[in-house]
């Protein structure tokens, strides 16, 4: 009897002891991930700083290079479905960043920048806060030659004119910067580059 008691405490205590199974890390991840974004390599570029930075609260990077405006317009593009990969792994997020990002040619338009926002809307959780930003801005006398001269300033404008348009609903916490240093190839950031958008991206959205 005695043996019997000793042998159930003992398999007690070896329960009780037992660590945490890898079951309960998904949904401990998923917590920390609640904010998406979507826009092309320079977005990625923040995404891989705000992550090495030991940003927690959206999405690290998911192959998002040379995904600028008009791969974003069609609510079921190839851009979308990435997107909706990672829906699949953390949930509809309850807040998205969309980035204007361009190519020189054909730049974008305030159309274009209104269907990324309802596109946006349409794959986040029901009353979602869209924050929105342009491509970083340079030092003075620099440009991103994917983006062509003046292309940055653009989507920045493009994204304080959402933010000022009431019917958007949509945040412009400021522009990305990256001076002269910190830039690798004339348009993306080096690994210096990359955690100060990362620290950048912290101050706005945490």
């Amino acid at each position: 009897m005695l043996s019997s008691l000793f042998q159930a405490s003992a398999l007690g205590m070896l329960l009780l002891a037992a660590p945490a199974t890898s079951m309960s890390l998904p949904s401990r991840q998923a917590a920390e991930h609640l904010m998406g974004f979507i826009g092309c390599s320079m977005a990625e570029n923040v995404a891989q700083g705000y992550v090495a930075t030991g940003g927690k609260r959206m999405w690290g990077p998911y192959g998002t290079g040379a995904l600028v405006v008009q791969l974003w317009t069609s609510s079921n593009s190839a851009a979308w479905q990435k997107f909706d990969q990672q829906v699949a792994t953390y949930g509809k997020p309850s807040a998205v960043w969309v980035q204007i990002c361009i190519f020189a040619k054909p730049g974008a338009t305030y159309a274009e920048v209104k269907q990324l926002i309802a596109n946006a809307r349409s794959h986040a959780a029901p009353n979602a806060t869209i924050y929105i930003t342009g491509q970083p801005q340079y030092d003075p006398g620099q440009s991103c030659f994917l983006a062509g001269q003046g292309g940055a300033e653009l989507t920045d404008r493009l994204a304080q004119q959402a933010a000022n348009d009431t019917t958007q609903d949509v945040h412009y916490p400021g522009s990305f910067i990256l001076h002269k240093a910190e830039v690798q190839d004339g348009c993306h950031a080096n690994t210096a580059g990359q955690q100060s958008l990362g620290k950048q991206a912290i101050a706005f959205w945490g």
